[in-house]
């Protein structure tokens, strides 16, 4: 008898496709990350700036990839966008650093995240309740409790594309409404004191600080202000934060053969996802700045003196800072549920949309063939679990810190050649149909691709040795993707 064959359905309309690009994005990092850059750069207005290019960047790419997704609607999204501009090979490499680490890896760290900020409630599932130690592998309760929200998220999308719509339309609206809440009373309360105009009075004077240690006492040493291509270098560092996160926006493109009316509803939830995360991320960022002076020191004995740059104490927990002066004592319990819910529903999205790439590749030959098979609840059941594996295996690893600069940066040389393609496609397919047509073409993609090439090149420079291990790891995939192809002829000679 022959095997039932099930399809994808496509039963996700605009309002879901739009929640999963803002839930993918919006994880941990609006509420950590600030801290980071605003120790590299000093400067309130350049950290604003970095915001507001971060957002102009990401849609800038969302507007192109906009094209790609009218013209090839079709389940794995990027994956097959390069497919057809660029070929197997180059499709091959984006799919393995996909699974390698730009999904798995994010998926890993989002879910200790999530674990980390469950233990303040039940600190007996903490990173420091060690379960088990062999030599110098040790694993957490926390890492186990990671693992568990994988599988358990895992398990949900297994049931069907309905079931992780639930979560995720739940989740991404909770989520949306509390870092609203804390904008809107942030804003409210913080202009009425003069912090936002004391951390606006020297806004462009960029000032980098660093810590150093001396006789094991902490302390702060701040050069002086930079300028020209020093700035250019602390800029393009900086922003790898706020890159992060506002990441896996293309996620929706992974999913299109579930999508309703695709050609039009993607475009369009790319436009409006991206969009309401921006102008999100920036007025957060307004609120930490009329809350919390900028400039701290890492000794400081609370907020005000910890400043945005040393907030949590050197935690960086920035987002729990601008918190505890809207909402006093509770304002810790309140951050830790907001996070707990973001990276919760952040994690939803990336588990749901990453499977369709792996069975993408398996359609085309380049992955396990059992990949490319959809279960009774036509969705890809082996794909959703290799990727829960090996996101656990990263869970393990306690490498997933530097994980997310290798994925940011694989992220962003992908981004640019699949946008590359949308030049070559016009020239190769000139009468393909193109239901949207990126705005302002050439100037929107050509500006993309420059301004992200300018940031990769940077990070070359100030962070070499995670930017080249980055690229290693895409390397890795060159003599595997050989080695498949010569057992593939071995096999089909026989």
């Amino acid at each position: 008898m022959a095997e039932e064959k099930h399809d994808f359905q496509r039963s996700l309309g605009l309002m879901d496709a739009t929640a999963i690009v803002a839930g993918s994005m919006i994880g941990s990092g609006i509420f950590i990350v600030s801290a980071d850059m605003g120790r590299m750069v000093g400067s309130a207005g350049w950290l604003l700036v970095l915001w507001l290019l971060t957002g102009l960047i990401t849609l800038m790419a969302a507007l192109s990839y906009g094209e790609l997704a009218g013209m090839m609607p079709k389940a794995g999204g990027q994956f097959v966008y390069i497919e057809k501009a660029w070929g197997k090979f180059t499709a091959f490499l984006y799919g393995w650093t996909v699974f390698t680490v730009i999904q798995t890896g994010v998926i890993a760290a989002v879910a200790v995240a999530f674990a980390k900020y469950t233990a303040y409630f039940f600190p007996e599932l903490g990173p420091d309740h060690i379960l088990l130690s062999l030599g110098n592998f040790e694993i957490s309760a926390a890492q186990v409790l990671a693992i568990a929200s994988i599988f358990l998220l895992t398990f949900i999308n297994s049931r069907g594309i309905k079931s992780g719509k639930i979560i995720q339309l739940v989740f991404t609206s909770a989520k949306l409404l509390a870092l609203l809440a804390l904008i809107v009373l942030g804003l409210a309360i913080g202009l009425k004191g003069d912090v936002f105009s004391q951390n606006m009075s020297h806004m462009w004077d960029a000032a980098p600080t660093w810590i150093s240690s001396d006789g094991g006492k902490n302390w702060t040493e701040s050069i002086s202000p930079i300028t020209g291509v020093a700035l250019m270098l602390a800029l393009g560092t900086a922003i790898i934060g706020s890159l992060f996160s506002s990441d896996a926006w293309n996620n929706v493109t992974f999913i299109a053969g579930e999508i309703k009316n695709p050609k039009k509803n993607i475009p369009l939830s790319l436009l409006l996802g991206t969009s309401i995360v921006t102008v999100l991320y920036v007025l957060a960022n307004l609120a930490y700045l009329a809350l919390i002076p900028l400039h701290g020191n890492p000794d400081g004995t609370d907020i005000m003196s910890q400043g945005i740059q040393f907030a949590g104490a050197g935690t960086d927990r920035v987002g729990t800072a601008a918190a505890s002066q809207v909402f006093g004592d509770f304002a810790a319990g309140f951050m830790a549920i907001l996070i707990m819910v973001s990276t919760f529903g952040c994690n939803n999205g990336l588990i749901l949309s990453g499977a369709r790439v792996y069975y993408a590749m398996a359609e085309d030959g380049l992955f396990f063939k059992r990949a490319a098979q959809l279960n009774k609840n036509s969705v890809p059941y082996f794909s959703l679990m290799i990727q829960a594996v090996w996101a656990s295996v990263l869970c393990l690893s306690g490498s997933y810190g530097d994980l997310l600069d290798y994925a940011t940066f694989a992220s962003l040389i992908f981004y640019i050649i699949t946008i590359a393609g949308i030049f070559k496609l016009r020239i190769k397919e000139p009468k393909a149909e193109r239901p949207y047509k990126v705005i302002a073409y050439p100037f929107t993609p050509a500006l993309y691709i420059l301004l992200a090439t300018t940031i990769c090149v940077i990070l070359l420079i100030t962070k070499t040795q995670n930017t080249l291990l980055g690229l290693l790891i895409v390397s890795l995939g060159i003599p595997v993707f050989f080695i498949r192809n010569y057992f593939a002829k071995k096999n089909n000679a026989v």
